[in-house]
């Protein structure tokens, strides 16, 4: 029996990912494509690198024979989607956006689908909100400080993402001439994703109330993020190396190199790397994923995966490029 799936907001570079990873996914057939705005055009006029490996047209109907569905809109659309179109009990939801991240959001029932953080509840879940992708790599980077009590200084935060990282919709940051050859700061100490990092690492150590300054950075490449991250900290770099590799030692997509990182290792894959170095007191922390991927829809896989009980790496079994 195949995983029937239904896709909303289809024509998004998310909905995008989420359709190539499904039409190759060994246990899961795509019933339903929605798009409002492209509804009766075939998906390969939007994606046209699916021409030829799939015959899906976008429809503005929602067909709920189906056992998942996955919500790939923007913020704030998928909480009136989901009062506009109530779905029958029985069917897992998937939220790309970050209406449901927040406790005070979740009503109870939705789970904060980072794996690394939250596998078992992921299996149990109906309701799943897929963590933001800056969110996803810092996490990364945090986590196992925080599950053994060690984050006792603040915690300082420089990441780049690239410029999908931004939604499909053109703004006056996201077109080609000013984002080429280009490197600005945005949402300086301020952004929305400090609050799910926050709860995440709380979950872990509550005792945990130390500042994040977060600096996020557009940059001028299409996909990935690089964070980069430093503590306080008393660990020597084989302790802080252990602590690391014994956290995520059970996990398929998160591995720790003992040399430095860079984003052609991740790119187009579900991967997350990590690197600890020590200088000094502090201890610097280099975390990496593919903000579409491992920071959405790949994440977003990995999580219905887990949810259907089927192996977490089925249909992610991606290569970066070497050059």
């Amino acid at each position: 029996m195949k995983i029937k799936a239904g896709i909303v907001g289809g024509a998004g570079y998310t909905g995008g990912e989420m359709l190539r990873l499904l039409i190759n996914h060994p246990s899961v057939e795509i019933v339903f494509v929605h798009s409002s705005s492209n509804a009766g055009n075939p998906v390969s006029d939007v994606h046209t690198d699916l021409f030829g490996e799939t015959d899906l047209v976008f429809t503005g109907d929602l067909s709920l024979t189906i056992d998942v569905l996955f919500l790939c809109v923007g913020h704030g659309d998928a909480k009136k989607f989901l009062v506009a179109n109530p779905i029958p009990a029985g069917i897992r939801i998937i939220d790309l956006s970050q209406d449901f991240r927040l406790k005070a959001n979740a009503d109870g029932k939705w789970v904060y689908g980072l794996p690394e953080l939250n596998r078992d509840k992921i299996k149990a879940a109906g309701y799943i909100a897929n963590p933001g992708c800056f969110a996803t790599c810092i996490q990364l980077g945090l986590l196992p400080l925080a599950a053994k009590g060690l984050l006792k200084s603040d915690v300082h935060i420089n990441a780049t993402t690239g410029s999908t990282g931004a939604g499909q919709s053109l703004s006056g940051t996201s077109h080609f001439s000013w984002r080429n050859n280009n490197l600005s700061v945005y949402k300086a100490f301020e952004h929305q994703h400090l609050n799910e990092i926050g709860e995440s690492l709380k979950q872990l150590d509550a005792a945990f109330d130390q500042d994040m300054n977060f600096i996020p950075q557009r940059g001028d490449f299409t996909r990935g993020i690089l964070a980069a991250m430093y503590v306080e900290s008393d660990l020597t770099a084989e302790e802080a190396q252990r602590i690391y590799e014994d956290y995520y030692a059970a996990h398929a997509f998160t591995h720790v190199s003992k040399k430095n990182i860079d984003l052609k290792q991740v790119v187009n894959t579900n991967k997350g790397l990590v690197h600890v170095e020590k200088h000094g007191s502090k201890l610097f922390i280099v975390s990496i994923i593919d903000n579409l991927l491992k920071g959405a829809s790949g994440q977003a896989v990995q999580n219905m995966n887990l949810m259907f009980g089927q192996d977490e790496r089925q249909g992610l079994n991606l290569k970066a490029a070497a050059f």
